[in-house]
């Protein structure tokens, strides 16, 4: 119910890889999850275990080490199984993968040698991706931390939140501005290493969910970075970046369904065994039918997903099924994830409950790279033509 509809034209590789990442999910994630989320400890144990199985390097081209796979499609059925097992613990495995996108995308062949076997390693480096600001969110071409040449490379000022292993991580993409005030067009890819010298870390941010994933600021105080960390020519961020944007975003459906996934079997187990005047609560239609309504959502959005993703690897642009697929995902995961509390009821309500966590861990697909309200205007616009 609600699986993935098919595997058709996966290669040997990435059926195995698949069938890895479910039984990955199913026997080391799901028994941990609620300890994670409760203790928020950063879940190094299960990125070197994930990383074991060449489940945190798969996306990641074979020359370098890891696992080969460059099909959109089969990116997402893995991380679908992942984010069925735990999402946070999931992201802090993908991490490496979205690191790793520009310098595929920008970098040099000496640059990709430098750091992307180091992602493919037995413990691989906590790794990170810097866009968001506290005054450039949804504005990715308003980003202000300003990276100053100077002799031998850049000077870079400013800072950086909301950043997905912030605390913790070992090597970040930056992006930053090298002419301020000029939008998008001097936005430059960084790659930033813990220990460069005017570079620091905050503590965790207090979320309300996905907390064993840490978020946390960056800042740059006249932080030197030698011209063999740019990523790409000076003013080509924004434009790596919004080709980023859009397969992060296909790739987040994943996410998304993974989490919503769960909640529903969750919820229709319980509905099969608990039973309220004389009969199981499945046979009442207020319960029933809710639970239809979860699963169709569900359903409707693999479709986008999957359409998304097939355009995406046959090289047809796809930003605005992207970003309808992103929409209708994160929303059929809050549905469902909402269906999954009103069937248990106050059962679901206890933290020792999964579905009030899957229920905190949807909101957060409606609102990173790119939140609903974004998603609707890139829409929109395809269709005004504004």
């Amino acid at each position: 119910m609600g699986e993935p509809a098919h595997t058709e034209g996966l290669s040997d590789a990435e059926r195995e890889l698949l069938r890895r990442a479910r039984d990955f999910a199913r026997d080391e994630l799901r028994p941990i999850s609620l300890r994670y989320e409760e203790s928020e400890e950063f879940p190094r144990e299960p990125l070197n275990r994930a990383a074991e199985l060449g489940l945190a390097s798969f996306d990641i081209p074979a020359r370098y080490g890891g696992g080969g796979v460059e099909s959109l499609v089969a990116t997402c059925l893995i991380v679908e199984e992942l984010a069925w097992g735990d999402s946070p613990i999931a992201q802090v495995i993908l991490q490496g993968g979205f690191f790793a996108g520009p310098l595929l995308a920008m970098g040099t062949e000496e640059q990709r040698e430098r750091w992307l076997p180091g992602l493919c390693a037995a413990e691989p480096p906590p790794c990170g991706l810097a866009i968001t600001e506290p005054e450039a969110g949804s504005d990715a071409a308003a980003i202000a931390t300003h990276a100053k040449p100077t002799d031998g490379g850049y000077v870079l000022n400013g800072g950086k939140t909301y950043i997905g292993n912030g605390p913790v991580l070992e090597l970040c993409t930056v992006f930053a501005t090298v002419a301020p005030g000029t939008g998008s067009r001097g936005i430059t890819a960084f790659v930033v290493e813990r220990g460069d010298e005017g570079f620091s870390t905050g503590p965790p941010l207090p979320k309300m969910g996905s907390r064993c994933f840490p978020a946390g600021e960056l800042f740059f105080d006249d932080c030197f970075l030698p011209d063999d960390r740019r990523v790409g020519e000076e003013g080509a961020g924004f434009r790596g970046l919004m080709r980023f944007f859009d397969r992060a975003r296909v790739q987040l459906t994943a996410n998304s369904l993974g989490i919503g996934r769960a909640a529903l079997e969750h919820a229709v187990e319980y509905a099969r065994e608990r039973r309220a005047f004389g009969r199981a609560i499945h046979e009442f239609q207020a319960v029933a039918f809710r639970l239809v309504d979860a699963r169709m959502a569900l359903d409707q959005a693999r479709l986008l997903s999957g359409h998304a993703a097939r355009l995406a690897d046959q090289g047809k642009p796809f930003a605005v099924e992207a970003a309808q697929a992103k929409l209708a995902a994160s929303e059929a995961a809050m549905r469902a994830t909402w269906a999954a509390c009103q069937t248990l009821a106050g059962r679901g309500y206890l933290r020792d409950s999964p579905v009030q966590k899957w229920f905190r861990e949807a909101k957060l697909d409606e609102i990173w790279d790119g939140t609903s309200d974004i998603m609707r205007l890139i829409v929109s616009r395809s269709m005004f033509g504004s």
